[in-house]
């Protein structure tokens, strides 16, 4: 909001002859005087509404108003058609805050999501009782619960029973399952158009219908084990996880092609979780093996770093306010915090009589961290003030990708949640 231009000060004169006055007194109103004509100058330059200066200052304003305005248009050209703007193009995750559900969801019940993969169920937990209240049998070994591009649907992914079980998480009815193979897990590319199947066993990744889930097209992968991915700013290209071979792709979204490869730089290693970092410039690659962070540029797609975090490095998590990501270490039932802004490590938060910390999410204000006790039977609602462990909960058998539901955003991008 501008500023109103200041009101010149007026100066009125009088046609009484001045009275006489002591010399001193006399220095003192001229000097306040003087003042008064300097004063009504600076308040008429500051108004730039009668002198050339002032039209300088606006033409110069409105240059770049206008220089602003193509910038957001050439940036808008460049992103993926379809694909809503970011809020914020230096913050990927400005639509996360907290309260800033959409009205899609905003009436939606608080809930935790939790698929048991050893179960074949899905454990279904009220945040405020820390309580199960309920629990749904689905198909075969559930590995994720993943929100739809349109934040509407619920999908289970039954991976070895090759479908989805939809929920619908306004009233909690589960729906007819939808017959998709080896669904390990799900994505959405950003412009709503299709969800992108990790084909796990079948060395694929599946581009269908975001909606009936008929299959688009299958681009067969040489690596093993396709698993998790995000997606650049402009929506153009995504980076995918090899959990079986150490390898990243870089897949082009608009021709559905994979455009690059590269095999991380140890043996053995293990990729996971992939996320990108608020700003947009940085991907962190979650490896169980090397035990910490591969560091990336998506953009050039060159050599990696690797940042050492803990003991079987898996799941990563955004905070509310775009400050940290939070690093799930399974190996060693431990949480390391990373600062974005410094790109190190500031926190450890351990679980007291350990546990396996796998993969989860934030609730909607932002105050506790959910994740799965993968080999433990359990699910950790864990304070992110100070790291305490606020309940430990039982689930079913392998309790694997848990979805906090619902969360703020305007669209999910899939996983157990990646909202922009």
């Amino acid at each position: 909001m501008s500023t109103p231009p200041l009101e010149e000060p007026v100066v009125r004169g009088s046609s009484r002859p001045l009275p006489r006055t002591h010399p001193r007194r006399a220095t003192v109103r001229a000097a306040a005087a003087l003042l008064l004509c300097q004063a009504a100058v600076v308040s008429c330059a500051s108004s730039g509404e009668h002198r050339p200066g002032g039209e300088k200052s606006a033409s110069a304003q409105a240059s770049a108003r206008e220089a602003s305005a193509a910038a957001k248009k050439a940036a808008r050209a460049r992103l993926l058609p379809g694909m809503p703007p970011p809020l914020d193009p230096h913050d990927l995750y400005a639509a996360d805050r907290p309260g800033k559900l959409s009205p899609a969801v905003k009436d939606f019940p608080s809930r935790v999501y939790v698929p048991n993969t050893l179960s074949d169920t899905v454990s279904v937990i009220d945040p405020e009782k820390f309580k199960v209240v309920r629990t749904i049998r689905v198909g075969r070994q559930p590995q994720h619960v993943v929100p739809s591009w349109d934040l509407r649907t619920l999908w289970v992914n039954n991976d070895l029973g090759n479908s989805l079980t939809p929920i619908n998480p306004a009233n909690g009815r589960v729906g007819r399952p939808v017959d998709v193979h080896d669904p390990y897990n799900l994505y959405f590319t950003p412009d709503g158009k299709y969800a992108v199947v990790m084909a796990s066993k079948d060395r694929a990744l599946v581009f269908r219908d975001a909606h009936s889930m008929k299959v688009v097209r299958s681009v067969p992968v040489d690596c093993y084990g396709v698993n998790h991915a995000d997606f650049s700013p402009d929506g153009r290209y995504f980076i995918v996880s090899c959990e079986f071979s150490g390898e990243l792709l870089k897949v082009d979204t608009a021709k559905k092609k994979v455009v690059a490869k590269q095999r991380l730089p140890i043996a053995g290693a293990m990729p996971q979780d992939v996320k990108i970092s608020p700003n947009g410039r940085t991907w962190y690659i979650a490896d169980m093996v090397a035990n910490g962070l591969w560091v990336l540029n998506g953009d050039t797609f060159g050599k990696p770093r690797l940042l050492p975090t803990g003991k079987g490095t898996h799941g990563l998590y955004v905070s509310r306010d775009s400050r940290s990501l939070y690093i799930s270490n399974r190996g060693e039932g431990t949480i390391s915090v990373l600062s974005f802004r410094t790109g190190k490590l500031v926190d450890r938060w351990r679980l007291p009589g350990g546990g396996s910390p796998d993969m989860g999410g934030v609730s909607s204000d932002g105050k506790l961290l959910w994740l799965s006790g993968r080999y433990n039977g359990e699910v950790y609602a864990i304070d992110t003030r100070n790291g305490r462990l606020r309940a430990r909960i039982p689930v079913g058998g392998g309790p694997h990708g848990l979805a906090v539901y619902p969360q703020p955003g305007r669209y999910s991008l899939g996983h157990t949640g990646i909202f922009r």
